[in-house]
């Protein structure tokens, strides 16, 4: 009787780590989001549908094997801190972010939860990663772009509106990524023959009254930066370049969608189907710090032609020829 009894015991034991992987893998999993866009708008909301349509082709499903809890911060800091604060305090296997100031504001609040940035001008210069191949931390992710891309900005601008002398430079004066832009863009300006006039991008009020000051004088075209800032005000942006005849070259064709005329960058909404990638890895055991930072891998060009002619301008073929996307 006491062979039976120690026989069942050892097979109750040698069948504890089945069980326990078992319940591993039965676990729903918790992922947070937080992202500094509006909850309506069609931008982020077209970004979290491409993560969450690349989780569910690696097998995650959200209500199924996933919890995936969603805060929008609107543009705004104090949002963004509360939220940041919010999802650490849900104790999440991993957040998904975006931005400069999203990733800043994480970063304060934790040091522990895995952070995968789907996208970030500059991550080691706002010194969220050690380096590119060995972020070092908590934190990893998707770069968008070098900021010496920005100089390509600058040669679209005169192509496409050669009379162009003088350029209005819409950036984020807070972030460093707006700086690095900025940095690009001057270094290629005097090759063009170009005047650079940086403006802040801080409020819509701010931005009204600058771009109607400088449009006062003849020539002047206008190159608005990467940036958060940028994107959420990207209506108003797009209507006072029409309004006030200024020939404009964007980041991200979600300007060119809106009304703007060109638009050259990666294409974010990839961005975050391939971010899916690094939260899956994560959620199976990766540290982010073993996961090297990916630049963007896939550019696009758009043009709005309805928007050239009414600007009285005519795109060049060859320009046309390169162009990904066209908008009549």
């Amino acid at each position: 009787m006491r062979r039976r009894t120690l026989i069942a015991g050892l097979g109750s034991a040698a069948a504890l780590p089945l069980i326990a992987r078992a319940q591993e893998a039965e676990r729903v999993r918790r992922i947070g989001v937080l992202t500094p866009l509006l909850s309506d708008d069609p931008e982020g909301q077209a970004r979290l549908a491409a993560f969450l349509q690349g989780l569910q082709q690696l097998g995650w499903t959200d209500g199924r094997n996933v919890q995936i809890d969603v805060r929008w911060g609107a543009g705004d800091a104090d949002h963004m801190r509360k939220h940041a604060a919010e999802l650490v305090a849900l104790a999440p296997d991993v957040i998904l972010t975006n931005g400069e100031l999203a990733v800043a504001m994480l970063q304060q609040a934790t040091h522990v939860v895995p952070i995968v940035f789907g996208s970030v001008v500059d991550p080691v210069g706002i010194g969220v990663v050690e380096s590119l191949a060995q972020p070092g931390g908590n934190i990893t992710g998707f770069t968008v772009f070098e900021a010496g891309i920005s100089a390509k900005w600058l040669e679209l601008l005169k192509e496409v509106a050669p009379r162009v002398k003088r350029v209005a430079i819409l950036r984020d004066p807070s972030t460093a990524g707006g700086s690095g832009q900025l940095g690009a863009i001057q270094g290629a300006a005097p090759s063009l023959g170009l005047e650079l006039r940086p403006i802040d991008v801080r409020n819509a009020g701010e931005i009204e009254r600058a771009l109607g000051v400088f449009a006062r004088a003849s020539n002047g075209g206008l190159i608005v930066t990467a940036s958060i800032a940028a994107v959420t005000y990207r209506d108003l942006i797009v209507a006072l370049a029409a309004r006030h005849r200024l020939p404009a070259v964007y980041s991200q064709r979600v300007f060119v969608a809106a009304g703007g005329l060109i638009s050259y960058g990666p294409d974010r909404v990839d961005q975050f189907r391939r971010a899916a990638t690094y939260v899956d890895r994560i959620l199976k055991g990766a540290k982010p710090a073993d996961l090297p930072v990916q630049a963007a891998t896939k550019y696009d060009l758009a043009i709005n032609l309805k928007t050239a002619k009414m600007l009285g301008l005519e795109i060049p073929l060859a320009l046309l020829a390169r162009a990904d996307e066209v908008i009549e």
